[in-house]
């Protein structure tokens, strides 16, 4: 795949205008807000089809509870909020009222991950998939672009039960042709085909990723990109196949190193097919306020960073 990093849209964007379409065919689709609307985007709801927007302001817990007695009541609530604040200030009602039961709720975390648009640590979730992907009967899912997450959100509302969707804020390349993407739970796609190792990522970081095989491609290193936009359920087999035929994996996510995707992929090769594994993220620290760029780089999660981290990994791992 060659990667057209100039062409670039938001999720957010892609997601309000889904469910905008979801909402106006939909009779039982009700968008729930955490009084971020403007910066999520689902304030498009409110300007276009208010009958179906329900602001409940700073009270994510009390939204999770609304949310299960609509789903309760036969309907589907679509609530939005940062994904620090959907996924950590009301996770007791999400596990106890939602996830438990099994409800038809889908939960979508904007604002994920380290470029939250200069909020500091308080505002970047990058624990989210580790907390939900914990959770019995929940789905998770970090589509790696605007044209996934529209695909994504198509699954989620013919599925029935709980869906966590990762979004970011910042517009990410394309990578998929809508026109031929299908999204598939717990499919993994596979971008790049290499024979030295390959590189298993998810949301954000996989574009990164792209990059990253392209700057080791100079170095003489055949990189696979493996991208798993769902997390839960997770690809296994594909997973499996990438330990037996590159023998060495790098995992990449704008999250933190423990917990999520890397933790996700460690515990199946650990069990099935012992490889070498180098987990690429956010290290055990507090992120902070800062440019997108500077942040990418202090973190190692840029393409020239990761690219520096993979030749290092694979020559000691070659003795």
């Amino acid at each position: 795949m060659t990667l057209k990093i100039d062409e670039k849209v938001g999720m957010r964007d892609a997601f309000s205008e889904a469910l905008l379409d979801i909402s106006k065919t939909d009779s039982a689709v009700y968008a729930l807000d955490g009084d971020l609307g403007n910066s999520t985007k689902l304030s498009v709801i409110a300007e276009e089809n208010p009958e179906k927007f329900l602001q409940m302001g700073i009270a994510e817990q009390n939204m999770m509870g609304v949310a299960a007695g609509m789903a309760s009541a036969g309907l589907q609530p679509w609530t939005c909020s940062f994904a620090a604040f959907i996924c950590k200030r009301s996770i007791d009602q999400i596990a106890v009222t939602i996830a438990q039961p099994n409800l038809d709720v889908k939960m979508i975390g904007s604002y994920s991950g380290l470029l939250t648009g200069l909020t500091g640590k308080t505002h970047q979730g990058l624990e989210d998939l580790a907390i939900m992907r914990t959770l019995v009967n929940m789905v998770v899912l970090a589509p790696a672009d605007a044209v996934e997450v529209k695909e994504a959100m198509k699954f989620a509302h013919e599925y029935n039960g709980p869906v966590y969707i990762r979004l970011a804020r910042d517009p990410m390349p394309i990578l998929f042709d809508e026109e031929k993407y299908k999204f598939e739970l717990g499919k993994g796609v596979t971008l790049k085909k290499g024979k030295d190792l390959t590189i298993i990522s998810t949301g954000t970081q996989t574009s990164r990723s792209l990059e990253t095989a392209q700057l080791l491609k100079e170095k003489g290193l055949d990189v696979a990109v493996l991208h798993l936009g769902s997390i839960k359920p997770i690809d296994k087999e594909a997973i499996l196949k990438a330990a037996e035929e590159t023998k060495l994996l790098v995992t990449a996510e704008e999250h933190s190193i423990y917990g999520g995707l890397g933790s996700a992929v460690t515990e199946i090769v650990s069990e099935h097919c012992p490889v070498p594994v180098k987990r690429i993220g956010v290290d055990d620290k507090n992120a902070e306020s800062a440019a997108n760029d500077a942040l990418l780089k202090k973190h190692k999660l840029d393409p020239e960073s990761m690219a520096a981290t993979i030749q290092a990994f694979v020559a000691d791992k070659r003795g």
